[in-house]
């Protein structure tokens, strides 16, 4: 029985049981080390380490996270971009999962550099030239293998790295792929209509191999822009593909513990290595 065979199976199990678990315990599945410091039982795992730095861009200074494996090797850089609920506690665990693999993660909390709360309905565009600005600095590093990088997003921070790829022609020298977990496909400022029928115009220009993750009980009005989206580049022949876990919705990469279940464990697991080897393979041929 093949790994995606059993992947369906347990999935659709326990689309139709529960786990039942006693107030303040953790079930069966459940593994702190994975979640909390990104261990995975794979041949390839690191230990990881954190620091802070800032990036000023507009007189405005960015605070950003750096995860790598902690020892003075060199690893191949990526772009963490986070969405709408910004660079919180349990992103930043993400982030830490994703440096664990083997790579310099640099992901910075663009609503604080402009103190922009979290969860906002609108769309500040400067946003956008904010993280073109980390992507900057993070080619900037002397420790990172790579010469490109590639793009690490969540919700409205795949629209972010969607508009620095192509508005500011990063894909043209400076970015090998663009990975995102159910992205925000279209310009949030834009009216309903065109959230749901339409999707990014960038999305046509887009020229970077892509990799997308949404569950099958993704929300429709921004499933439809991204199915779309991920159509318009295979037609333009553009290594872009589109993995939909069953039985898991929005957020199964980073939906705590008091509302996490084993589907969006497997998911989880089974996207951070998908986006491991998508990455790998696109960052080697830089």
């Amino acid at each position: 029985m093949n790994k995606i065979l059993q992947f369906l199976i347990c999935s659709l199990l326990l689309s139709v049981s529960s786990i039942s678990q006693a107030a303040n315990e953790y079930p069966w599945w459940w593994n702190s080390d994975w979640w909390e410091q990104g261990q995975l039982e794979v041949p390839v795992n690191h230990k990881v380490k954190v620091d802070w730095v800032s990036v000023d861009h507009d007189d405005n200074e960015i605070p950003v996270m750096v995860a790598r494996p902690d020892d003075d090797k060199k690893y191949p850089a990526i772009l963490f971009q986070h969405g709408r609920r910004g660079l919180d506690d349990l992103i930043q665990l993400h982030v830490k999962r994703l440096a664990a693999r083997g790579f310099v993660v640099v992901a910075g909390d663009v609503f604080k550099g402009r103190l922009v709360d979290s969860y906002p309905i609108g769309h500040d565009y400067a946003l956008e030239g904010d993280v073109n600005q980390i992507l900057t600095y993070l080619l900037s590093r002397k420790d990172i293998s790579s010469k490109k990088a590639c793009s690490y997003s969540h919700t409205r921070g795949g629209y972010y790295t969607l508009k620095v790829a192509v508005k500011f022609k990063r894909q043209e020298k400076d970015l090998a792929c663009y990975v995102s977990y159910y992205p925000h496909m279209q310009d949030p400022n834009l009216p309903e209509p065109a959230q749901v029928y339409q999707y990014a115009v960038e999305a046509s220009d887009m020229k970077l191999p892509t990799l997308i993750f949404i569950g099958e009980k993704e929300q429709y009005q921004r499933r439809r822009p991204i199915e779309a989206a991920i159509k318009v580049m295979q037609e333009n022949k553009v290594d872009a593909r589109l993995i939909i876990y069953p039985g898991v919705g929005r957020g199964f990469d980073f939906r705590p513990d008091n509302v996490r279940n084993f589907a969006d464990d497997l998911a989880s697991k089974d996207a951070i290595q998908r986006a491991t080897h998508f990455m790998n393979k696109y960052l080697m041929k830089k």
